[in-house]
């Protein structure tokens, strides 16, 4: 059986993507489309010349190579500078059979390259642009990244970093559906649209749950309930998610509590004296034996 995450599939496999995004966001949805079936192309600059070392101008085949070959995993990489004449009109060939361009270019450097809305809807009017940015319409100059847009969106909730790039990610799938959004409009048209992705509006998307106060330590998921933590036992930790009535009974049941009020103090003392006796090697049976939504961690 197939599901959303196990492509490749042949959806797209009429389509062609051409992308000038760096980094994560642009690249993760480019991997998506990929594994849609859309035959991908992706323009990278040379090393810059103060880093020879560089093979590639895109910073994560530096930092993150492994990351980056996964990512760039069937998709046709080419070198490009795009202030030189001859790989611009290299760019435009490529152009001039593409569906979708994507783009994570604030938009006056698209603007600087001749590559701005206006010029390449006027070229190539039935060319579609997927553009990620960090902030939507006038936000989109303002430098930022994943930590920053989180910040603004109050998920960053202390000292620590969060455990992934919650908005690159999120704006990534983001920026995939757009992708489809545009197909539809050119079939149904003929002409291409332009969509902007703004990467703050992926974080206000994620934190929304927070705005609500469902992750609020108020909150059910956030903390108030005893059912819906990460507890220590003895030799980890394990994340309990018996949240539904009947997963609160069966947690009670399991450990030996008759008055089952998680949202109580005395519950939830009881449910922390009684983790940290057990092993994970005995909380992964007793999960098992009381239909247990739990996963022990290190």
């Amino acid at each position: 059986m197939l599901t959303m995450s196990s492509a490749p599939s042949r959806t797209l496999r009429q389509v062609k993507v051409l992308s000038l995004a760096l980094n994560l966001p642009g690249p993760a949805a480019l991997m998506r489309l990929r594994q849609l079936g859309a035959r991908c192309v992706k323009v990278e600059p040379p090393a810059p010349p103060q880093a020879p070392h560089l093979r590639r101008g895109d910073p994560m085949h530096t930092y993150a190579p492994e990351a980056y070959a996964e990512l760039h995993e069937g998709i046709r990489v080419l070198v490009l500078d795009l202030k030189n004449p001859a790989a611009h009109k290299r760019l435009h060939r490529e152009l001039a059979s593409t569906d979708i361009l994507l783009t994570s270019f604030r938009p006056s450097a698209l603007d600087r390259l001749g590559l701005g809305w206006k010029t390449l809807h006027r070229q190539y009017p039935a060319l579609s642009q997927v553009a990620i940015v960090g902030g939507p319409g006038p936000n989109a100059e303002i430098p930022g990244h994943d930590l920053t847009y989180l910040a603004e969106n109050d998920l960053i909730t202390g000292l620590d970093l969060p455990a992934t790039l919650y908005a690159d990610m999120s704006g990534a799938r983001m920026a995939s559906e757009a992708v489809l959004q545009a197909l539809l409009q050119q079939r149904s048209s003929g002409r291409g649209i332009r969509l902007e992705v703004a990467l703050s509006d992926a974080a206000a998307w994620l934190a929304m749950p927070r705005r609500w106060g469902l992750t609020q330590p108020a909150g059910a998921v956030g903390g108030a309930h005893a059912g819906y933590l990460v507890y220590r036992c003895r030799d980890g930790r394990v994340a309990v998610a018996a949240l539904e009535p009947h997963f609160a009974r069966a947690l009670c049941t399991a450990a030996g509590i008759e008055a089952c009020d998680m949202f109580a103090a005395a519950t939830r003392e009881a449910l922390t004296q009684w983790f940290a006796q057990q092993t994970r090697r005995q909380l992964d049976r007793i999960a098992k034996q009381h239909d247990l939504p739990l996963h022990t961690l290190p």
